[in-house]
This record gives structure tokens, C-alpha cells and sequence, in this order.
């Protein structure tokens, strides 16, 4: 049984987190962690999450929880950066969903990965995953064959950061399979009299609204003809069971940085 600890746990996300922990054969929910100060300290995590009592309460720091083998980790990017260090230090493995990540924090993840087995994925959709390898196939045959390449994507009215790091992570795969670097190629902003497109760019649109969980189409588009790949998602739960498929995984693995296509197995397929 591997053991597992939820950061955020009151969050939208968190409880998503929480209940498919719990429903998730092999893992074992051994604590949950809240905002440091939060009415719901001392809280069983399964009363607020929908589920009952099921003798986990809320605790509001890392160091505060039962012996663990792996976190699950989608809240802000200090807070992230806490757990990790934590996790560093005492052996534990860990899963990170957070974004929002600078320069410097990537780095210092990378740097932690040298010690504990660490997944870190901007989405832990299985069909976003898949839909990367068909993305750097796409690009390859139609990027350099006179079509542009446009990624929009959807989010509800929360959300804090933009682009998405699913829609970054979908223009890194194609600027990838096109030996192009996306912090020179990528085009964020278009406001005013910015002229036509660059044939090597690939442009970003970004929509916030209501209560979309995600939504994100890559277009190719050529004269006469264009080209969608467009992934959905409903619920996110599908996010949750991802992340706790991945989280029963990096327990057994030796240290190292991983992410959503190494544990899919798509990394090898690929090749």
C-alpha cells in the first residue's frame, strides 16, 4: 500500500485529489494538508471532501503528517517549493501539478529531482498526454510545409495564470518536433497594428470564463485546408486519477525527474 499525502487538500482541486486517493486501489491516504491557519484544522479531510469521516484530519503543515511515501502537490508555487525541500530532505517522493513555476524554481525542481523520484506535469490527463505524441507528429509533417500553428485554450474565471502550462506544454512539443525554441518562436500578445505572422511563429489565445475545467486546440492552418487537435475535459477528476496513478508509481521509482509521458510508457512508444 503506498502512502500518500495531499497538499491543498480543502482546494478545488484538492478534494478532487483527496476522493480519488481514497477510491484508488494500492493508495492509502495517510494525511492532508491545508492553508497554515484555516478553519478546517483539525477537520476530518473526508467531511469536507464529500466523503465522511474516514480518521485523516487536517493538518496545516507537511511536517505535521503521519509517515508518508509520496505527496501530491497542486497549490501555489512557494508553497510547492516548501514540499519539496521537505521531501528532499527526508526521502519522499512527490508529485507536482502546479504551475506558474519561474526560471529559477524549475531549476531548483530539476535540482531536487537528483535525490527523490519527482513527477512534474503541467496535466496529468491521460489524453492530453497522448495528445502531445499525436502534436510532434502532426508538426513534423505539416509544420515546414506552409502551415501556421495556432494553440487556444480555456479555463474557468479562477484560474491565475496564463497561458495555461497544458497550452505550453502542447507548443513545446510541437516547437520541439520542429527544432524550434518556443521562447523565441511563441507569440503571447497581439494587440494593435502587430502586422502579419512569421511563418515559424506559433501564437497563443487565451479564454477565461464560467467554470470550463479545460479546453485546448492546436490548429494548423494552411491555405485551403486546416488541421484541429482539440482535447476536453469535463471533470476534473480526470486530472486526479492521473495524478494519483502517477503518485502509486514515482513511490517505486529510483530518484530522478519524470514526467506524465514517462510513467504512460509514451516516452518508449515514441521511439
Amino acid at each position: 500500500m503506498t502512502r500518500v499525502v495531499v497538499l491543498g487538500a480543502a482546494g478545488r482541486m484538492g478534494r478532487m485529489l483527496v476522493q480519488a486517493v481514497h477510491a484508488m486501489e494500492g493508495a492509502q491516504l495517510v494525511a492532508a494538508v491545508v492553508r497554515p491557519g484555516s478553519s478546517l484544522l483539525g477537520a476530518d479531510i473526508g467531511e469536507i471532501c464529500g466523503l465522511g469521516k474516514i480518521g485523516v484530519a487536517a493538518t496545516g503543515t507537511l511536517g505535521e503528517s503521519a509517515d508518508f511515501d509520496v505527496i501530491i502537490d497542486f497549490t501555489t508555487p512557494a508553497s510547492t517549493m516548501d514540499a519539496l525541500a521537505f521531501c528532499a530532505e527526508h526521502n519522499k517522493a512527490a508529485v507536482i501539478g502546479t504551475t506558474g513555476f519561474d526560471k529559477s524554481q524549475l531549476a531548483e525542481i530539476k535540482h531536487h529531482a537528483s535525490a527523490i523520484p519527482l513527477v512534474y506535469a503541467e496535466n496529468y490527463s491521460t489524453g492530453v498526454n497522448l495528445s502531445l505524441n499525436l502534436l510532434a507528429t502532426a508538426a513534423r509533417a505539416l509544420g515546414d510545409a506552409g502551415f501556421n500553428i495556432e494553440i487556444t485554450e480555456a479555463h474557468h474565471r479562477h484560474k491565475v495564470d496564463a497561458p495555461s502550462g497544458t497550452a505550453l506544454m502542447m507548443g513545446r512539443a510541437v516547437a520541439d518536433a520542429l527544432g524550434r525554441d518556443l521562447e523565441h518562436c511563441g507569440v503571447f500578445s497581439r494587440v494593435g497594428q502587430c502586422g502579419p505572422r512569421s511563418d515559424d511563429e506559433i501564437g497563443f489565445s487565451v479564454i477565461r470564463g464560467g467554470d470550463i475545467v479545460g479546453e485546448h486546440t492546436v490548429t494548423f492552418a494552411a491555405e485551403g485546408e486546416r488541421i484541429e487537435i482539440t482535447h476536453k475535459a469535463s471533470s476534473r477528476m480526470t486530472f486526479a486519477n492521473g495524478a494519483v496513478r502517477a503518485a502509486l508509481w514515482a513511490a517505486a521509482q529510483s530518484p530522478g525527474y519524470y514526467d506524465m509521458q514517462d510513467m504512460l510508457g509514451l516516452k518508449t512508444a515514441a521511439k
